[in-house]
């Protein structure tokens, strides 16, 4: 028996000695700090990819801008100046406008997709496949992989409570770029599209006077409440959000076949993972950003909601006349929209009823 243990031991070590010497570091650039709430995500991911792998796939995380810019961050994982790089998809809207279809359709793509409905198509209804051609029509050698859902994101931050529309377009308001941002213009709001290390500056500044990020975590780390007071959750433009990395698909096509599954399994575990940690840590940071930081938070005006989900829903029409890529993936998302959505809705009437009574009793 002593026999058989010390052999199993030996194998064992073998092994590790192999995988050690054959281990495979990738280096990683984020369009976000490394101190970020997102680089954090990243982070976990990684971790994952490296235990399933049992070492023999490694990485190195860089900042945003340690090579390239931010927004040369895909091109260089294209050319292959990183092995890969991780952002919100929706940020390569300029390379293609159905990159937002994938990384935020905004206001639910007008047809009323939640995370879990857009997960169901991504996962159970064709979208995956969709999502792999997409580089592709981008003109991108990558490989990529969602790993990451955050919506629904806030409204933002203002100087003074708005209680209508008039009230919001008296704002310059920093959004985020693409559809979303053009929404806002198209009805009447001054949208300006910055890039995360301008926007409180800007504010301090008087550049901008009302601004969105994310959600509470993001957003209390961030520093909004330094500045501004007036809170608001209840927002269209990104109520889904999903973010990615992704690799040279010439690296990516060395790796062995456990490491590929590795990646795919770990980006799997990491959207349930992203979700669940975003929801304790922003409930905490919301109790922390009221109580301490007297923020107010407020309820978004009714007309809100009417008027940007009709620009929404224009615009993304438009898109679809325009790009036969977009119109393909759009008519797909509303075929299952019609199948999934009217469910989910009715489910999650029963949830939120019973939070907000939930909610309204603490207060």
């Amino acid at each position: 028996m002593k026999k058989i243990t010390t052999l199993i031991l030996s194998l064992v070590f073998a092994v590790s000695i192999i995988a050690s010497a054959s281990a495979k570091t990738l280096k990683i650039q984020m369009t976000f700090p490394k101190t970020s709430y997102d680089a954090q995500i990243v982070g976990m991911w990684t971790e994952r990819v490296t235990g399933l792998t049992g070492g023999s796939l490694k990485f190195e995380l860089l900042g945003a801008g340690e090579v390239v810019g931010v927004k040369e961050t895909l091109e260089a994982v294209d050319k292959g100046l990183v092995d890969g790089g991780a952002a919100w998809t929706h940020y390569w809207s300029n390379y293609h406008p159905a990159a937002m279809l994938f990384g935020s359709p905004v206001a639910g793509g007008g047809i009323g997709l939640s995370t879990k409905s857009w997960l169901a198509w991504y996962f159970d209804n064709g979208g995956k496949a969709l999502y792999d051609q997409l580089w592709d029509e981008m003109g991108m050698n990558v490989k990529g992989f969602i790993m990451a859902s955050s919506g629904p994101e806030a409204l933002g931050w203002f100087k003074e409570p708005i209680n209508s529309m008039a009230d919001f377009r008296k704002y310059r308001f920093r959004t985020p770029p693409g559809i979303p941002g053009q929404t806002y213009k198209d009805i009447g709001v001054a949208s300006v599209s910055m890039g995360g290390g301008d926007i409180l500056p800007a504010l301090e500044k008087g550049t901008i006077d009302a601004a969105e990020w994310c959600c509470p975590k993001p957003d209390l780390v961030f520093g909004f409440q330094k500045v501004l007071k007036n809170y608001y959750l209840q927002g269209l433009h990104q109520n889904v959000v999903n973010g990615d990395v992704f690799f040279n698909k010439d690296v990516y096509n060395k790796l062995t076949d456990q490491e590929k599954y590795a990646m795919e399994i770990a980006s799997e575990a990491m959207i349930t993972r992203n979700i669940t940690n975003r929801a304790v840590e922003n409930g905490k940071a919301l109790i922390e950003l009221t109580t301490k930081h007297g923020v107010i938070l407020h309820d978004t005006p009714a007309d809100y909601f009417v008027e940007y989900m009709a620009a929404a829903k224009a615009t993304i029409l438009k898109n679809s006349k325009e790009n036969k890529f977009f119109d393909e993936v759009y008519q797909h998302m509303t075929a299952h929209a019609k199948i999934v959505v009217p469910f989910i809705a009715q489910m999650e009437t029963s949830d939120a009823s019973i939070g907000t009574a939930f909610a309204n009793a603490q207060k």
